[in-house]
This record gives structure tokens, sequence and C-alpha cells, in this order.
């Protein structure tokens, strides 16, 4: 197991919004999927946002996709589904400055879902090729990388990483026709559905492993693989004390309450997942895609 002194998790994470991770990222399929012309948005507005803000948002309704004070590097990562690190070259701007992004598609399509290439994301691409002049290629390198495993020889999972028994595509399906999802829980409710992210607190229901590989890639810097064996849909808890503790959270807009509190004693994120879901990381290398930019620029605004 890796100690607290030898991981240090890089900067601290900005509120994730429920069923949006992250901004969060994948793996390594995304790279692969090349964007089919006909995959664009019927209209779309950009515009830089200089408020000097900390909070991002991205997610919005079927059909269309907002991001309020993101950088073009987070929407890179949700449009391939990479991590930071996955992301070679490009102008320092790709990461400091913030744009808003409204954007509508021809008819209700399905919003990103971490992990898969899917028709948003794909717009999304098309977008940032339009709007920013993105072009990039492919490359791999070897890095090191950690694979997840079960900690237990009798495989025996954490108390706070149970099998899911809720039906996830029901209740949406349910909200779709009601109009709309509903609201997210409170800071201190179980996730029902999705995935909530805080800096030193992950709660998540109803998801597959390989989203919390996607989550730890970005917590540890390093891909992440799922080599548990495990299949199915799980619900967790896990809070852990970054190595660095983050000096400027990501606040909640005015009105919302405050993030939960870190607790600076607790465990490393290395820790927590043994002790609480039962799992650890081993490190170890292999080959691992990249995103090498060619080209960006500022967009014209609209």
């Amino acid at each position: 197991m890796e100690s607290k002194g030898r991981c240090r998790v890089v900067k601290s994470r900005v509120l994730l919004m429920v069923g949006i991770v992250s901004m969060v990222g994948a793996i390594v399929s995304g790279l692969r999927a090349q964007t089919p012309p006909s995959r664009s948005f019927e209209v779309a507005s950009v515009k830089q946002n200089k408020s000097g803000e900390r909070f991002m948002q991205m997610g919005g309704p079927p059909g269309r996709f907002t991001a309020t004070n993101v950088p073009l590097q987070q929407l890179i990562q949700l449009a391939y589904q990479i991590q930071p690190f996955q992301i070679v070259g490009g102008p320092n701007w790709i990461a400091s400055d913030r744009f808003d992004i409204v954007a509508k598609a021809a008819g209700d399509v399905p919003p990103p879902t971490p992990g898969v290439a899917g028709p948003m994301q794909l717009m999304m691409r098309t977008l940032m090729a339009d709007r920013f002049k993105l072009t990039l290629h492919n490359e791999q390198r070897e890095m090191p990388i950690y694979a997840l495993v079960l900690a237990k020889a009798d495989g025996k999972l954490g108390p706070q990483l149970k099998p899911s028994t809720t039906d996830c595509a029901a209740l949406m399906g349910a909200a779709a026709r009601r109009g709309g999802p509903p609201p997210p829980p409170s800071f201190n409710e179980p996730m029902q559905c999705g995935m909530r992210v805080f800096p030193g607190a992950l709660s998540a229901g109803g998801f597959p492993l390989s989203q919390l590989t996607q989550f730890l890639s970005s917590a540890v810097q390093r891909i992440v693989v799922d080599r548990t064996g495990l299949t199915g849909n799980f619900d967790l808890n896990m809070t852990w004390t970054p190595d660095q503790m983050p000096q400027g959270r990501g606040d909640p807009p005015p009105g919302a309450p405050p993030l939960p509190a870190i607790d600076p004693n607790g465990p490393s994120i290395f820790t927590a997942v043994q002790e609480q879901l039962g799992l650890k990381l081993e490190s170890t290398k292999a080959p691992v895609d990249v995103l090498v930019i060619d080209r960006a620029e500022h967009p014209t605004e609209d």
C-alpha cells in the first residue's frame, strides 16, 4: 500500500454535480473514438468567464450541455474520457482560462456518461474543434499505473462498499417522464444513483466499479484499472484526508450549504480504499494512451 508521504493529491477536487463525474475522466477507451462529422450541436454559445470564481459545473438535461466557469482542459477530459496527466502539450491557458458554454442538440440526447464515448461527448469534440480550433493526436507511453484488486483472499468487501439494489435506469426513466431529474440529496445523505465528490469525500450509488477507477485515476494521478473481477453496480461512501489540504475547495454557489469538513487526522486515500471498501491499489506499469494537443486557440465569442 502506498503511504500518505509517497502520494500527493495534486489539487483539490471541485464539487461534481449528480450524475457527472468530473470531469472528471475515464481510462483510455475514449481516446480511440474519432468524431463523426455529423455529430454536432444544433446551436452553441461559447464565452470566456472572467469572474474569478472557483466553482465549476458541467451538466444539463437531455439534449443540452452547459458548462459554467470550466477550463478547456476539463472539457477535453470529459469529451475524451481521460485524466489531466493524459493530456500532453498545448498552451498554458487551456488549464487556467475559464469558459461558459450553452449548447443544444437537435433532439433529446442522453447526458455524458463516464467511461462511454456517447453522442454528447462526440458533439463536444466537434464543438471544441470548431470553436477552439482544437486538433490533437494519439500516442502511447509506458507509465506507472495502479491495479484495483480485492484486499482480502476471501473476497469480502469493506463496510462502505455494497452491491446496489437500486434500479437506476427505472428511476431515471420515471424522472424523465416527470420532466427532469429530482434535486440532488443534501451533503449528509447517501447518493441513490450517480456519484458526488468533495475534497476528501466520495458518495456514489448504483454505479459500476469502472466509474470508481475513473475517480481514483484523477485522485492519485495515475491510471487505475479494475482487476477485482467484481461485476454489477455498487453503493459506496468513502472519506479520507488529502495529502495536501486544499486552499480553496471550489465553494458552492450562494445559498447552497457549506461543503463537508475534512478530518485532518483521517486516513490516506490508499488506506481508505482498503479499510472502507475492502479493495487495494497495487502499483505496476503499463502502456497508457495520451492525447497530444497540436493546436488550440481562444474561441471567438458569440
